[in-house]
């Protein structure tokens, strides 16, 4: 997980977590409320495109970024953007796979200029209220960042997947891929488990 932070000094690696956090959320959202149809097109891919290159890592690494997030999301975008072809059309099937795709890559700026630990406290701190209902801060909190940052890991473990195939000569394809990922992931979730029980955390 810690291994998605990028270094930076731009405005949002300044920014505070629990701002920040809000901020992306609310971005996120609204992409995701557009209409199915070809007039959110432009918002769908202006939106992420705008910020990556204004978030402070500099123009072409920030546009780097960006392709990487849209890369790791292929699998997604190709599934999500098949499946409603078939049953909506292209119109339909076009604007909801964009403004889906633009959401998660809008907030995977926040593991990509915040730290875990950062996170972590933001989220416990903004949690705090509900302790009052029997809801456990530091543990909400933890499931969240977790949740957040485990998702672009298992993208990465795909793509190792992937890469390993192709060494050995093996044409990449998702049924020849499903059992490797599954084993990989299973020793990510395994690790997991071990790190935050060394910790303490059951």
């Amino acid at each position: 997980m810690l291994s998605l932070y990028r270094p930076g000094e731009g405005w949002m690696h300044r920014m505070p977590a629990g701002p920040k956090m809000g901020l992306l959320s609310l971005v996120a959202l609204l992409l995701a409320a557009l209409p199915s149809a070809w007039a959110a097109l432009p918002a769908a891919v202006g939106a992420p495109v705008v910020l990556y290159l204004c978030a402070g890592m500099g123009p072409v690494r920030g546009l780097r970024e960006l392709g990487r997030q849209v890369w790791a999301l292929r699998w997604v975008i190709l599934v999500t953007a098949g499946g409603q072809l078939i049953f909506l059309g292209p119109e339909a099937a076009t604007a909801n796979t964009a403004r889906v795709a633009a959401a998660l890559v809008v907030v995977g700026l926040l593991p990509l200029t915040t730290r875990v630990s950062t996170m972590l406290d933001a989220m416990e701190r903004g949690m705090t209220p509900f302790a009052r209902v029997g809801v456990d801060p530091g543990r909400a909190a933890l499931l969240l960042t977790v949740t957040l940052t485990t998702i672009p890991v298992l993208a990465r473990l795909a793509a190792e997947v992937r890469d390993a195939q192709r060494a050995r000569g093996l044409r990449p394809s998702l049924g020849r891929a499903a059992l490797p990922f599954l084993v990989v992931a299973l020793r990510h979730a395994d690790d997991l488990g071990d790190a935050l029980a060394a910790r303490g955390i059951r």
